[in-house]
């Protein structure tokens, strides 16, 4: 397995994650609370921590699903928190 990581500066990482979560939760298990959060997709796997600073976003998968890992959380991060306008640089592990 691959791994990418995100670490997105907000003061919403709670709110975002929770929202994450409860979307995801409608059509894969999910478990979550205010702070940490895994999300298990046919594809892959992803796991958030809170902060009152950040919001830190890593991904697991196969490397022919990596990419699409990434794109597919980071979308959906991104329509939630379109008020900040994000830009999102993921690090992948070597």
């Amino acid at each position: 397995m691959k791994r990418s990581t995100l670490n997105f500066s907000t003061s919403h990482g709670s709110k975002y994650l929770q929202q994450l979560a409860k979307h995801f939760g409608h059509k894969v298990p999910v478990t979550f609370t205010p702070y940490q959060g895994e999300v298990t997709l046919p594809f892959g796997t992803c796991e958030m921590a809170a902060t009152d600073a950040v919001l830190s976003v890593t991904v697991f998968g196969q490397p022919g699903n990596l990419e699409r890992l990434e794109q597919f959380v980071g979308d959906h991060l991104a329509r939630f928190a379109f008020r900040e306008n994000p830009t999102f640089t993921w690090q992948r592990a070597a």
